[in-house]
């Protein structure tokens, strides 16, 4: 795993996506730091990170869009799936050296806080708690991307998937409020959903038959708790939505709590996505051989 770790922060570099990376990052947030917490007299450096968060959808397609896309554009990964590793070393190889690449402007944004307390009263307990959300809610947005960039082989559209799925997280907890809040509404969502999941099941194992037993799993357990507890479908969708849009619980933390259920869930996305992203090497490893 320190070889593939070495490399790829190496490769980040040399490709200048780590500094393009850094440098957006850094940019955004010396410049809501100037509007907001020196312009607006706000000692609040949370606030900032509220704000910058949007970033995310610009700079996590483009640090993660070549991690494993390029790879198999230019058939290296035949080189990843012959060492004596495994798919897990090689994944979490990729992946620490992209946290080592946004732990940098992180620890540089941490210094920010400390410097406005020269000219006002900030919270620092509050900053650094929201500071920490704010990197673990990239980390679980740099294992989404990983994984979207290990199902093509190029880099284009794994940054257009990647924009797309955090663009749809960005603004999910608003939609939520479009949507009914019937108890059937929340049956067909969750159907619909299940189909999706089964096909996403047939793309990574290329088996229809474990896609078709997965889909009926899921369809049958729906129909059963529906039809148990079917006033507990009422409103179920939209809360589900609300819980699940990871900006959405980050602006709460920005309030100043460290809500360890919000980390939980950041840690818990970014665990979930890396291992579907072994498993997608797995697959091609395989298929390869």
């Amino acid at each position: 795993m320190k070889a593939v770790y070495r490399h790829e922060l190496l490769s980040q570099f040399t490709s200048l996506s780590a500094c393009v990376f850094i440098a957006f990052l850094l940019l955004f947030a010396g410049i809501y730091t100037m509007a907001i917490n020196i312009r607006s007299g706000i000692a609040s450096f949370e606030y900032v990170l509220s704000n910058m968060s949007f970033t995310f959808m610009i700079i996590v397609p483009v640090l993660t869009m070549r991690s494993i896309a390029e790879e198999k554009r230019q058939k290296t990964d035949n080189l990843l799936y012959s060492l004596p590793i495994s798919m897990t070393d090689v994944v979490l190889g990729k992946y620490f050296a992209m946290l080592t690449v946004f732990v940098i402007p992180v620890f540089v944004m941490g210094t920010y806080p400390v410097m406005l307390s020269a000219y006002g009263n900030v919270n620092l307990p509050a900053a650094f708690s929201a500071l920490l959300g704010f990197y673990l809610l990239g980390a679980a947005l740099i294992a989404v991307g990983m994984f979207i960039s290990s199902l093509t082989e190029s880099q284009a559209v794994a940054a257009g998937l990647c924009f797309v799925l955090l663009l749809i997280n960005y603004f999910l907890s608003s939609l939520s409020g479009f949507l009914s809040a019937t108890a059937f509404s929340s049956l067909l969502t969750l159907t619909i959903a299940a189909l999706l999941l089964s096909i996403l099941a047939e793309r990574m194992t290329k088996n229809s038959l474990a896609a078709m037993l997965t889909a009926a799993v899921l369809l049958a357990v729906l129909m059963f708790t529906y039809t148990v507890f079917q006033d507990k479908y009422a409103g179920l969708v939209p809360a589900l939505m609300e819980n699940l849009s990871l900006f959405a619980r980050f602006e709460d933390m920005t309030g100043g709590v460290l809500d360890l259920r919000t980390l939980v869930l950041f840690l818990s996305i970014a665990g979930v996505f890396l291992y579907m992203t072994v498993q997608s090497l797995e697959k091609r490893r395989w298929s390869e051989t």
